[in-house]
């Protein structure tokens, strides 16, 4: 699944007042035209009120040139237009929104003020070609290519991140597109600073006539955002004019100026392939509101869709932005993810690219979109670099771990030492396991998808209302288990959303089913929350509740529902579900009860080296006391269809960084728990066969289904035969193995 972006941004167009006379442009106006300090203040409040994170800021060139301008601008104390948006930039700050400025080209001294305050800035390049001066540009000294080269330049020089663009059909040749994407990734080369180049068909508008162009965007959002109709019935007049073809609003009509020039998908797509090529580590921005046909867009390679303003285009302003809603439920079945962003992209968070002031705004309301680094992103704690050696060599020992100690091993970057770990972890699983690689042959159901529990890491809890809910019928569930017994499974898992109007008595209605269908599985049930509504529902306690579902048949425990034992990331993520100390309780009930579980932590979301530390020193010591635990389970985070992925800005964890946790956790463990299991349906076969290298001696079930990674957006896959997971511990050169849920084994190859 391929992440498509977007800011979620608030349009304030503080001055409408240009020099130029571009002949394509209906947003500027050569009269007075400026917001007062009361306006910015009353417009900063709605845009808080719409959960706008970025404020963008637009204006004409040098409004200032204008006397009316310049006379209110001093009257507000202001000796000039930058100081007047480096004002309304500060007040956004202190709303805890994002400035990003598009003001028009710049001196150096001004986008250096404006870096203070800002958290982007940006500048369309438009074209290169000279030739347009003559026409479209004629009396537009601010557009010449070289000014606004120039402009883009020195923001590189200040390493301020960067937003440009070319302007596409107004009469511009194919090869001047090209030199223009060149010139953009010549600068690009040199400075490393431009995140995203906007690719924009030329839209002809109607004149305004005096009339605020930012009142007939927000009515035209209001309406687009508002209705529940198709959004093809909705077409704007030149969206009609090509309907039923593969076109953009500009395709050639009796209606167009002269000067226009043609402009098709096909000519976006090959400028897509051009900015893939020129500048592959830059975002390829397609404004979702000038082209009916932006999906296509986004399936040959465009990466960002801008911001889909909350309040309108204010460049386009009768063509209105999809909600992202639309948007999302136009991708997802395409397999794309839509994604929020900021306006600073996550590579740019960093004191080298950002004043504090602003970097600080994002530390404190925005988080979770800093990109993940060796000490967290909400903790900036020094880490002794001599630590992590010897924890390596501590835990390769089977010694435990200190916070610290642990802390240092899932904080690491350095390649040597995280091979180190590689290999320490190596050497840990051949000693307790062998050469032999060991899976399951099972079958997962998950009887119902309806939770009231509202976690904002899954996307597989729905309410009892959402199209996407589900609940497996007895007919079904018998089914599935006969389906199960054909394919030679051992294990039954069953685990559920937490559905309000289960009761105890339900719970085991489902194991005493399966048991009458297939006596001999074992049946693998129930997460620890699961237990604890159990509880809750019937008023008992978790030694009861086990005794009862033992009696209905249960097996063993699954130790999921763990995520992070750390009551602050718990409650940053999952309020709603049960505290650690409860799920230790509630694994430790199972154990006296006579039963064994598994163990569990997801990973690679919000949480810091310290409190993964955490997380696995309750796991051992957990271990220590009762002994209960047959394995640990990596489960790194599928951000897509999820709140956090979606809001937060969680990007999927990457392999390299996968594979050093899973190394890490090997050692934290040391010899309490023998079996270590990659997950190939989080990680991929693939992945998971590389992990064999990095401390894992079992690859889990073959599962036949599943449907809670599944509906976070993982692309695994739901199923494995046992010879596909034979081949993946044959390719790492080990015994494969079959065994049951308890690893007694069943069959080697």
């Amino acid at each position: 699944m391929r992440r498509i972006t977007f800011s979620r941004n608030y349009t304030i167009s503080l001055s409408r007042t240009c020099q130029c006379y571009c002949k394509y442009c209906a947003f500027a106006t050569h009269q007075a035209h400026i917001r007062s300090p009361e306006e910015v203040e009353k417009l900063l409040d709605e845009a808080l009120k719409r959960n706008a994170k970025e404020l963008l800021v637009l204006t004409g060139e040098r409004p200032e040139v204008n006397p009316v301008v310049a006379a209110k601008l001093a009257a507000w104390g202001h000796e000039d237009f930058t100081s007047y948006v480096a004002w309304s930039c500060e007040r956004a700050l202190e709303r805890g929104m994002l400035p990003h400025t598009n003001i028009g080209v710049l001196e150096r001294d001004d986008l250096a003020r404006l870096r203070e305050v800002t958290a982007s800035q940006g500048l369309m390049l438009e074209s290169v070609s000279e030739r347009l001066m003559e026409t479209v540009h004629a009396g537009s000294p601010t557009k010449h290519p070289a000014r606004r080269l120039a402009t883009i330049e020195a923001a590189g020089e200040l390493k301020i991140p960067f937003t440009s663009g070319i302007l596409v059909g107004i009469g511009e040749t194919e090869q001047e597109q090209v030199e223009s994407l060149e010139a953009l990734a010549e600068l690009h080369g040199r400075y490393g600073h431009i995140q995203e180049v906007i690719l924009q068909n030329f839209v002809p508008h109607p004149k305004y006539y005096g009339a605020e162009v930012a009142d007939i965007a927000d009515e035209a959002s209001r309406r687009r955002w508002g209705s529940d109709e198709d959004p093809s019935t909705r077409a704007t007049a030149w969206e009609a004019r090509v309907e039923g073809s593969s076109s953009l609003p500009n395709e050639a009509s009796k209606d167009d100026p002269a000067w226009a020039s043609e402009v098709s998908v096909e000519d976006i797509k090959r400028l897509i392939a051009e900015c893939k090529r020129l500048m592959p580590d830059v975002g390829v921005q397609v404004p979702p509101n000038l082209s009916a046909a932006w999906d296509e867009l986004v399936e040959v390679g465009a990466t960002d869709l801008g911001g889909l303003s909350a309040n309108g285009d204010h460049i386009s302003p009768e063509h209105a932005f999809p909600s992202p809603h639309e948007v999302r439920k136009n991708l997802a079945p395409k397999g794309f993810a839509l994604t929020e962003r900021l306006c600073v992209y996550p590579q740019y968070m960093d004191p080298d690219w950002m004043e504090q002031g602003v970097l600080d705004v994002i530390k404190l309301k925005y988080w979770s979109f800093i990109p993940r680094s060796g000490s967290g992103r909400r903790s900036e704690e020094t880490i002794d670099g001599a630590l992590a050696p010897e924890a390596i060599a501590k835990g390769r020992e089977g010694v435990e771990l200190s916070e610290d100690e642990l802390t240092a091993l899932f904080s690491e970057t350095r390649p040597e030492v995280i091979e180190g770990m590689r290999v320490a972890a190596d050497g840990l699983r051949e000693e307790l396991a062998g050469d032999r690689v060991t899976f399951v042959v099972n079958r997962n159901i998950n009887f119902t998808n309806i939770c009231v529990v509202g976690c904002a890491f899954c996307g597989f809890g729905q309410g009892k209302r959402s199209p996407d809910a589900y609940e497996v019928s007895e007919e079904d569930f018998a089914e599935r288990v006969q389906e199960a017994v054909a394919f030679g499974a051992t294990e039954l898992c069953m685990q559920g959303g937490i559905h309000p109007d289960l009761t105890l008595e339900e719970y085991g209605k489902w194991l005493r089913l399966a048991k009458d269908v297939a006596p001999q599985l074992h049946l693998h049930a129930y997460s620890p929350m699961e237990v604890h509504y159990m509880c809750e529902r019937s008023g008992k306690g978790p030694d009861e509740v086990f005794e009862y579902l033992i009696e209905c048949g249960l097996g063993s425990t699954p130790g999921t529902a763990a995520e992070v034992l750390d009551d602050g990331v718990r409650q940053r993520i999952s309020p709603n579900k049960l505290p650690a100390q409860r799920w230790v309780e509630i694994i430790e009930a199972s154990h006296r009860a006579g039963l064994r579980s598994t163990s569990t932590v997801m990973f690679g979301h919000i949480e810091e080296p310290r409190e993964l530390a955490r997380h696995m020193r309750v796991i051992r010591e957990l271990q220590e006391r009762t002994g209960g635990i047959t394995e640990f389970v990596p489960l790194s985070f599928i951000p897509f269809n999820t709140m956090l992925g979606r809001t937060h800005g969680i990007e999927e964890i990457t392999a390299a960084e996968n594979l050093k946790h899973t190394a890490a956790f090997r050692l934290a463990l040391g010899r309490t728990i023998p079996n270590l299991q990659a997950s190939w349906v989080k990680m991929g076969l693939d992945a998971a066969t590389e992990a064999l290298r990095w401390g894992v001696n079992d690859l889990g079930g073959t599962l036949m289904e599943e449907n809670i990674s599944r509906m976070a957006g993982s692309q695994h896959g739901v199923r494995l035969d046992p010879e596909q997971l034979i081949g993946a511990a044959r390719a790492a050169a080990r015994e494969p193995a079959q065994r049951t849920t308890l690893y007694d084994i069943v069959e080697t190859y």
